[in-house]
């Protein structure tokens, strides 16, 4: 058993994965420091939900993100960068009176006590979300419906459209979600650990950091937050250094969606799949690389996009895992949040290297260019 897996059926039509969510213009700085220090910034954009559609569409895939931004030239920049990179924007929304977010941060990596950020998110345009104004037909249409966290805190409003995303539907694609858990942008004191518990629990497959499921649901370990979350297919925990560990449930015979599917161990949402029973978990434990990192930021959408991409194609799950790691490595070794992955082969051919290798494989800034495996790695 290989974990569930998106169908194949009208590859040629079907968009794989559609992308749900708020995206800003985030401004880089020219030189490490304070915020208040920090002469001058340079302008990128910055979305989980969008980083995870860009690096897909980068890595081959039919990758769509549906968002809301303002009728002004940040929301142009938006739109035009993310499509950019071959991503599907036919679905955003203008919205002619509220603004496109943005935000400030520091050089400094987002874990230390350095590191600041500053929003001006409130009241933006995606803010605005609900489920009377997003195009269900888009989101829907999917192999793949990926949300995160993040679009829950912004107004009770996107709250709702998560939940009615998330509810058990005929032909639902299948959901994934990334926790996601931003304690700053909660206004509610902790009915954001509730909430994002909920969501996750309505998900088929779930990313999650360990360091956040104890942060938010004081939940200590991957096995007890798996004992958290029965309910979705895979559960996908993040160990930061430790790497990776995927609780992937077994499926008996039973009906499935008519988007997903296409594969043998492919089950459809386990809400939506009509009763069809699940057996008892395959956990499989990846270790992480050793990356010389240059900005952490990204990392955990990058994650979540090369995991999804090796689930669009079938893979294994340590091999999904696996591309999770490296397209992570791909964005650590770079300044800001998006990079061209390696290319496919490349990575199938790293991805495939016995544990031995796997242990020694370490990858700095340039990696992703060459055109076989490090030195290292290579049988003498």
């Amino acid at each position: 058993m290989s974990g569930p897996a998106a169908g194949t059926a009208d590859a040629a039509t079907t968009t794989d994965v559609v992308c749900l969510g708020e995206s800003m213009v985030t401004f880089l700085p020219s030189q490490p420091g304070r915020l208040a220090d920090v002469p001058s910034f340079g302008r990128g954009i910055g979305g989980a939900e969008s980083n995870v559609a860009c690096a897909l569409a980068a890595a081959g895939h039919r990758a769509a993100w549906v968002g809301r931004v303002g009728a002004d030239g940040f929301g142009d920049h938006l739109v035009e960068t993310i499509a950019s990179y071959g991503v599907d924007t036919s679905a955003v929304r203008r919205d002619p009176v509220r603004p496109t977010g943005i935000y400030f941060r520091t050089a400094t990596d987002r874990g230390t006590d350095t590191h600041e950020v500053a929003y001006y998110r409130a009241g933006s345009a995606a803010s605005a979300m609900s489920p009377d104004n997003v195009p269900y037909e888009d989101l829907l249409a999917g192999r793949v419906l990926h949300l995160s966290g993040i679009t829950a805190a912004l107004s009770a409003d996107c709250l709702a459209l998560l939940r009615d995303l998330t509810s058990a539907r005929p032909g639902r694609p299948l959901v994934s979600f990334d926790v996601n858990h931003r304690p700053h942008l909660w206004r509610c004191g902790d009915a954001d650990a509730s909430v994002l518990l909920e969501l996750a629990r309505r998900a088929d497959l779930v990313f999650v950091g360990e360091d956040e499921a104890e942060e938010a649901w004081g939940i200590v370990g991957a096995e007890a937050i798996r004992a958290a979350l029965p309910e979705p297919s895979v559960v996908v925990v993040k160990r930061g250094s430790a790497g990776a560990t995927v609780f992937a449930s077994g499926l008996r015979p039973g009906p499935r969606s008519s988007n997903v599917g296409g594969a043998e161990d492919a089950p459809g949402p386990r809400s939506s799949a009509g009763g069809a029973g699940f057996g008892p978990d395959t956990v499989t434990h990846v270790p992480a690389l050793r990356v010389d990192v240059v900005a952490a930021v990204g990392a955990g959408d990058a994650f979540a996009a090369g995991f999804l991409s090796a689930t669009l194609r079938g893979l294994p799950v340590r091999e999904r895992v696996r591309h999770g790691h490296l397209m992570a490595a791909a964005v650590l070794t770079v300044p800001g949040d998006l990079t061209d992955p390696p290319a496919r082969d490349h990575a199938d051919r790293l991805a495939a290297l016995d544990d031995d290798a796997w242990g020694r494989l370490r990858l700095g800034p340039g990696w992703t260019a060459a055109d076989r495996a490090p030195e290292e790695v290579r049988t003498p």
